[in-house]
């Protein structure tokens, strides 16, 4: 198949192709041939359309390649978001475009999932989720990760092992015995506000079944699931060439946004519109990292490596090792920032080499023999675990990044449900102001969920952004 070009008229968000993401409170057929999904009392994702993402392994795209997305893709070629100003003008002049802004998540669309509906987030550099137990904090921190993760090319299966479970409760199934789930996103950046939109169906088999993405007012694109027998489905994208859509298929459990810069030649101006919404989006997706400190996991030496923060944190003293030899300055601030938030004088930040080649990191107090990490209490661990993370970086965790795009233009975005899990009033206090003071240049941003005492210190504090979900 041509990926140039096709025969269709073309489409916009005034004659889109299909109702693919429907709103959550209607229900309609979706177009394509056949029901849309039941969710949530019976409106649900539209069997329009699915797809896909890229991984950026070569194991991604040959799995592509195999479920039918087209001879044309590459089989040892990594999807890619390439740096817009390396084709030219990608960009097309637009009153909300901002070239030199970096891309960002600013709203969480939560239309059908799990205990959530109909809901919308904005999100700003410092954004908390609060609420009882049960109002959804875990699950809608779940939602951002998960679309970062479809973002970075991971499976869906992957993504969502347990998707039977966030169908909404009282979702019923249609004729065809399927239900599934509704999230979104809106990313800002150079092309302005950008959406995804995805419609997953999680029985009797999981997979996409609806994608947009729209920038403008215009659908840019679209897919739809034509033959439910395959696992394929059929997306359009702008063109605004010769032929103004281009028709293709794509695989059914990736994110077709993530698969587009492997698809699109970039030879019109439609197609750099396309390829430029889209990497706007895999890139504000994949600056998320989901830190989860376990303090029982950070105890013990462990063996120095490259140094980078794995998600649990329990390689700590690995990457204090690092920051200690190689970012003096950080590592600096870092021990500052520790004086804030655990007992006694504290002077500094030290690293041991043991016997066994392994390295412990210390705790150096004035007046005091160096205490070893693993004695300290778990709010202490936790304080500065987190605060590693907002200090350092991306260079310094263990992320997929996009290595195409300068880093200027790329952020970082911590998830962290229960940030102030296991901290004292003091830590938590120290924790928001440090994420407000790091927000504030724009390459961080944060979003977590907190109990009533910090949510209450939360809102008395300019630059955060608190969301009651259980109001």
């Amino acid at each position: 198949m041509d990926l140039t070009g096709g025969s269709a008229p073309a489409r916009t968000s005034k004659n889109r192709p299909s109702d693919l993401v429907p709103d959550p409170d209607a229900v309609t057929p979706s177009g394509s041939g056949s029901p849309s999904l039941p969710v949530s009392g019976g409106a649900g994702p539209s069997s329009a359309a699915p797809s896909p993402g890229p991984r950026v392994p070569e194991a991604r795209t040959s799995a592509a390649s195999r479920s039918g997305a087209g001879a044309s893709l590459p089989r040892t070629s990594r999807p890619r978001a390439s740096v817009p100003e390396a084709r030219g003008p990608v960009v097309p002049e637009a009153p909300d475009a901002r070239p030199d802004a970096r891309p960002t998540v600013t709203e969480l669309r939560l239309s059908a999932f799990a205990g959530h509906r109909s809901a919308a987030h904005a999100l700003g550099p410092v954004t908390l989720f609060t609420g009882p137990s049960g109002s959804g904090k875990t699950t809608t921190l779940r939602a951002y990760e998960a679309l970062a993760r479809l973002g970075a090319g991971d499976p869906l299966d992957e993504v969502f092992p347990d998707a039977a479970d966030l169908v909404p409760e009282h979702a019923r199934p249609d004729a065809q015995g399927r239900r599934g789930f509704r999230i979104g996103c809106t990313v800002d950046g150079p092309c302005g506000p950008v959406r995804l939109d995805l419609a997953v169906q999680a029985e009797p088999r999981l997979r996409i079944v609806g994608e947009r993405l729209t920038a403008r007012d215009r659908t840019l694109l679209a897919t739809a699931l034509r033959d439910p027998g395959r696992s394929t489905v059929q997306a359009e994208w702008h063109t605004a060439g010769a032929t103004p859509v281009t028709r293709a298929p794509l695989p059914d459990d990736l994110l077709g946004t993530a698969l587009l810069p492997l698809r699109v030649a970039g030879r019109t101006p439609g197609q750099l519109e396309v390829l430029a919404a889209a990497e706007q989006v895999v890139v504000g997706l994949r600056s998320a990292f989901a830190c989860d400190p376990r303090p029982e996991r950070m105890r013990a030496p462990v063996p120095p490596g490259e140094g980078r923060l794995r998600r649990d944190c329990a390689n700590l003293a690995e990457v204090l090792h690092r920051t200690h030899n190689d970012r003096p300055r950080r590592h600096h601030r870092l021990a500052t920032v520790a004086g804030a938030g655990c007992a006694g004088t504290v002077t500094g930040l030290g690293v041991r080499e043991l016997r066994e080649g392994t390295v412990r990191a210390v705790l150096e107090r004035a007046g005091r023999t160096a205490t070893p990490l693993g004695r300290l209490g778990d709010g202490e661990l936790r304080y500065l675990a987190l605060a590693l993370t907002l200090l350092t970086g991306p260079g310094v965790l263990e992320m997929d990044r996009v290595a195409e795009v300068p880093d200027a233009m790329q952020g970082l975005t911590l998830l962290a449900d229960g940030l102030d899990r296991g901290l004292d009033r003091r830590q938590s206090a120290e924790l928001l102001r440090l994420a407000v003071e790091i927000a504030g240049d724009g390459h961080i941003r944060v979003a977590g969920s907190v109990g009533d005492r910090t949510a209450a210190e939360a809102r008395r504090t300019p630059g955060v952004t608190v969301v009651d979900l259980g109001a």
